[in-house]
């Protein structure tokens, strides 16, 4: 087998990059999308138009093949590429123009000349230099007659080749942003798998820790007034704290993960959230809901539901009761969910913030918090195909939003 050179490795890899290095049996590993392989295939039918000659095809050269990947007059090919007229002059500067190949000392000898494989007499090319400098293949047009276009024609075909260029450079861009979303999603899994393994093995020894504090507070041996329970109480209210952290931490790691989604009461779930907050739905609490049929995971409904509710208990504002409303509205797409309140709210400057985890927004007489509930939400939303969306409630507070889409719509996106 025969040994590549730096040269043509470091080639190879370019042609990856751009997601145009074929496979073993010659297929390319990324294609171009359907637009851009259709705009591809005009290119080439104009090419051979503009030149009067029945033949023209986008050949892509790597280390020991020629693949042809769009073609006017004839199927597109794979050939090797000692076989190929072009991988013999595609890496000389400007375009190569002959009239009659047969006469040509580089091409006389050539299969694609002789009969072997094809008789072609007028060929030309035009070099695809990428952005990079790599030479990606050609653009090239041929006849089985011999002649000569015009300079026009030529120009003009040297534009068409820049246009080649072009919608290669695209589907590069797209692939270097394709590979950065997969390795961030990559990234985020681990963290998240990571976050998530800390916290349950935190909670444990914690929750045990918690325990004993809560005997001792209540051991009939210790006096009141000694001062050890005030250090327990400390403890205490540390320890919850942090436990509260744990759990934050863990719904994060959770969030985003495999749906189990189902038709669930919107009523029933909120109620379920309050609860877990230790309160309940009804004009006591501020809080209402309206009932409604939502295609949801329902714990991580829950779990979104309870985070805003929180932050509404959190965050009420000092000037008036509180208030909130958990209503839903029907659309094609599925179930939009509102959590509206009348507290403290977030300007249109922080919603962007207020959404990425660890985030705490610095308003006056806001408590401890994570930073991870919006960032939560947000996942959430996203594993169900959706965003999160952030507006002002009229009259003051803040009104968050999460369309959950229907169950025929959530199978598509999935």
């Amino acid at each position: 087998m025969q040994m590549l050179t730096d040269q043509e490795t470091d080639r190879d890899h370019g042609l990856q990059q751009y997601g145009l290095l074929p496979e073993v049996d010659g297929t390319l590993p990324t294609l171009l999308d359907r637009q851009a392989q259709s705009a591809l295939n005009n290119l080439v039918r104009v090419a051979a138009s503009l030149c009067g000659v029945p033949y023209s095809v986008v050949n892509i050269i790597t280390s020991d093949r020629q693949l042809q990947v769009a073609a006017s007059g004839i199927e597109p090919d794979v050939c090797s590429r000692e076989d190929s007229m072009c991988a013999s002059v595609f890496l000389t500067p400007g375009t190569t123009l002959v009239p009659d190949a047969s006469q040509d000392p580089r091409f006389a000898a050539n299969p694609f000349v002789t009969g072997e494989i094809a008789d072609v007499r007028f060929y030309a090319s035009v070099p695809l230099r990428a952005s990079t400098g790599l030479i990606l293949g050609t653009l090239c047009v041929f006849s089985d007659r011999a002649g000569m276009p015009g300079p026009e024609q030529m120009e003009l075909v040297e534009v068409l080749a820049q246009q080649v260029v072009e919608l290669f450079e695209l589907q590069h861009k797209t692939l270097q942003l394709d590979r950065a979303m997969a390795e961030l999603q990559r990234s985020n899994a681990m963290l998240s798998e990571f976050a998530g393994r800390v916290s349950h093995d935190l909670r444990t020894p914690l929750t045990t820790i918690l325990g004993y504090v809560e005997l001792a507070e209540d051991d009939p041996g210790i006096p009141q007034d000694h001062p050890v329970v005030e250090y327990l109480g400390l403890i205490g209210t540390g320890g919850r704290r942090m436990l509260g952290t744990l759990d934050d931490v863990l719904n994060y790691s959770r969030a985003d993960g495999e749906l189990a989604p189902e038709t669930v009461s919107l009523l029933a779930v909120t109620a379920e959230a309050a609860q877990d907050l230790g309160v309940d739905l009804g004009l006591g609490s501020g809080i209402l809901c309206e009932d409604a049929a939502v295609f949801a995971d329902r714990a991580q409904l829950r779990t979104l539901l309870q985070n805003l509710l929180a932050n509404s208990l959190n965050y009420r504002s000092p000037e008036r009761p509180l208030e909130v409303a958990v209503t839903a509205a029907t659309c094609p797409q599925g179930v939009t969910v509102h959590v509206a309140d009348n507290g403290k709210g977030i300007t249109p400057a922080d919603r962007q913030r207020a959404v990425e985890p660890l985030v705490r927004l610095k308003r006056p007489g806001d408590g401890p918090g994570t930073g991870l509930g919006l960032a939560t939400c947000q996942r959430i939303a996203q594993a169900h195909g959706s965003a999160l969306a952030i507006s002002a409630t009229p009259g003051g507070g803040t009104t968050v939003s999460v369309l959950f889409p229907g169950a025929r719509e959530l199978s598509v996106l999935g």
